[in-house]
């Protein structure tokens, strides 16, 4: 019987105990997270690694966008935003040009953290 890596079972327990909200905000993380890493890619010359974290923060990107509700008009907005930053990523990948990457990263962030504000909201 093969041993569980602890860490694999922390990431497992986490996402199944949390909440719509939580996995929304964890989403959000992932995403900055796997285009940091593409950058720190991109600068060390490592197209595998620059690829490979990019398609990464696209499917959080997609997976986001399928969980909107298009009968809402912020839905209609978000999910032309998700496209936007989905080509951008492309572009970035396609030209290694770090100067998208950030810029993605900086509209994930301010996602994230509206995101954030408005669970803390919700919790008052």
């Amino acid at each position: 019987m093969a041993m569980k890596n602890p860490y694999q079972t922390y990431q497992t327990n986490a996402v199944s105990t949390s909440s719509p909200q939580e996995l929304t905000l964890m989403l959000y993380n992932g995403c900055i997270k796997f285009i940091r890493l593409s950058s720190i890619a991109m600068g060390k010359g490592d197209m595998e690694a620059k690829n490979t974290n990019i398609i990464k923060a696209q499917n959080i990107l997609y997976e986001l966008r399928s969980s909107l509700n298009m009968e809402m008009d912020l839905s209609q907005t978000m999910d032309a935003l998700y496209e936007y930053m989905i080509a951008q990523l492309v572009t970035a990948n396609i030209q290694n040009d770090a100067s998208i990457l950030k810029e993605v990263e900086g509209l994930a962030e301010e996602f994230r953290n509206t995101w954030k504000q408005a669970m803390e909201q919700a919790k008052k």
